[in-house]
């Protein structure tokens, strides 16, 4: 399913545009996500503030209990895509996340890696950010070639955009293109509904407000591959997984993140 242009575009710069990889799931995509804002999870967030504009809504792990995102994540391309981009005889569910930005919501979502947040080790892992919106100045941005940095980016949290790991000096400072003085390669596409961006956990990226009079709505599908492993970070993981019993080293449990692909 993926052409040796696209690998290449992938290993190179940790992200790569899939034009219509989804068009045939738009529909079961936009439903998943309506599912997750009738019905918000313990993770649901509002990510605006009281000056802010609009509404930025996002909410993570609830393909177990709502069948819509269940179908998506385990029965949609995503997980053979993932196995192929990844060079994976694999590919293992890790979560789904929902983000939706309204019309004229002002809120960015903040420069950062996925990887800094996880308790992931192992370089198998992808996301997949896919709109059921046409999506303009909104859409995603990366960095390209961000996930060869020889540090991680500090991890932020969304609404105050303060250090998630109080303290921690092993990660490098949030990228700001455009203020910081790096000479960065920003991705960025105008997208269509069924497209979608696969992009390794420690690609950094951010997305511009939706300034739009139209939504923009997406859904996130994460994997991991062969070599992913339980790793301790310096606190609390998002998602954090309570209860998972896991150790340094330890490949991630089936029944909590079963393959859903394999060659």
């Amino acid at each position: 399913m993926i052409t040796p242009q696209q690998l290449d575009d992938f290993q190179r710069d940790g992200a790569v545009l899939l034009k219509g990889a989804f068009t045939e799931w738009v529909e079961k995509i936009t439903a998943a996500i309506q599912a997750n804002l009738d019905s918000p999870g313990e993770y649901a967030a509002e990510n605006t503030k009281q000056d802010d504009t609009g509404r930025f809504f996002d909410d993570y792990c609830n393909w177990q209990r709502l069948p819509e995102i269940e179908d998506v994540i385990m029965n949609s391309p995503a997980p053979q895509l993932a196995a192929e981009l990844m060079q994976s005889e694999t590919a293992r569910v890790f979560h789904d996340h929902v983000l939706v930005k309204e019309p004229g919501t002002s809120k960015e979502t903040p420069w950062h890696q996925d990887a800094p947040y996880y308790f992931i080790e192992g370089q198998q892992n992808i996301s997949f950010w896919i709109p059921v919106d046409p999506v303009q100045d909104a859409t995603l941005r990366l960095i390209a070639g961000s996930h060869l940095w020889d540090k991680m980016v500090l991890p932020v949290r969304w609404l105050n955009e303060d250090d998630f790991y109080a303290g921690e000096d092993s990660f490098r400072p949030v990228p700001r293109p455009g203020e910081d003085g790096e000479d960065y390669t920003i991705l960025e596409w105008p997208m269509e509904p069924g497209d979608a961006v696969a992009f390794h956990y420690k690609t950094a990226h951010g997305a511009r407000a939706n300034l739009a009079t139209t939504r923009r709505r997406a859904l996130s599908l994460r994997y991991v591959g062969d070599d992913a492993q339980f790793i301790t970070r310096p606190g609390r993981t998002s998602p954090p997984f309570p209860g998972h019993g896991m150790t340094d080293g330890e490949a991630l449990r089936d029944d909590w993140f079963p393959i859903a692909y394999s060659k």
